[in-house]
């Protein structure tokens, strides 16, 4: 596949940040997939992926980037932080109206006007689904195991298992918005869950894949370029329905 230049736009995950558990910090993967992305196309990739980052973000950034570096294939990966809570005003009052940073119904439409702004640049949008993430272990994580400050937040939650369908929700967004758009799809959730335990892929967090997730990704890239012929890949076409 004859790919000369990738204009990453995403999140963490893109940028590779994994938490250290030796380090108790978070910290760049060498090993990240994009990383191995660049090994199996050998592109020139340019990567503005940012931690903490929403589709906001790149949605700004996306058309100045594309004039400015002129990519052939636009990696869009967004979603693990727009549908994420402020979970410290969620814990100081649990009966309030909280929202995520981007609503559902943003999101789709801000992703597929990116989609779109891509595919009318005659670039080719690429798009990712979400790697699963351990409800639990991300609740344990952001409540800093305080029972107290856990029990507020789950007045207001419910239940702990609500965080993995509603974080699924907008990987199915995404897979939505390509289907509509005509965009072509890397299925990295569905490698995640063909494991015996996609929890042994995640760091300590619950959300951030680990150096063993991130290979995962990688076999699904691979595959993904294994399956689609260079000609499909580089051809956009603006299909909404």
């Amino acid at each position: 596949m004859d790919v000369k230049s990738i204009l990453v736009v995403g999140d963490s995950l893109s940028k590779g940040v994994i938490f250290d558990s030796i380090k108790k910090r978070y910290c760049f993967a060498k090993d990240g997939f994009v990383s191995a992305m660049q090994k199996l196309l050998i592109p020139k990739i340019y990567n503005t992926a940012k931690f903490g980052a929403t589709i906001a973000y790149g949605e700004t950034l996306l058309v100045p980037k594309m004039r400015e570096l002129e990519p052939e294939v636009v990696l869009i990966e967004f979603g693990g932080n727009d549908c994420d809570f402020d979970w410290e005003a969620i814990a100081k009052n649990p009966f309030l109206d909280h929202q995520p940073k981007t609503g559902y119904a943003e999101f789709v439409r801000r992703l597929t006007e990116m989609v779109v702004q891509v595919q009318e640049f005659g670039k080719t949008p690429l798009l990712m689904t979400l790697p699963p993430l351990n409800a639990p272990g991300y609740f344990n994580w952001f409540t800093g195991g305080d029972a107290e400050k856990g029990a507020s937040i789950l007045k207001w939650l419910g239940d702990v298992t609500r965080i993995y369908w509603w974080h699924e929700r907008y990987s199915c967004a995404i897979e939505r918005v390509a289907r509509q758009t005509g965009a072509s799809l890397i299925d990295v959730r569905s490698e995640f869950l063909t494991q015996e335990d996609f929890r042994e892929y995640l760091c300590v967090d619950g959300i951030h894949p680990n150096h063993e997730g991130h290979h995962l990704i990688a076999g699904s890239i691979r595959e993904f370029i294994q399956n689609k012929q260079a000609s499909d890949l580089l051809v956009p076409e603006i299909c909404l329905a």
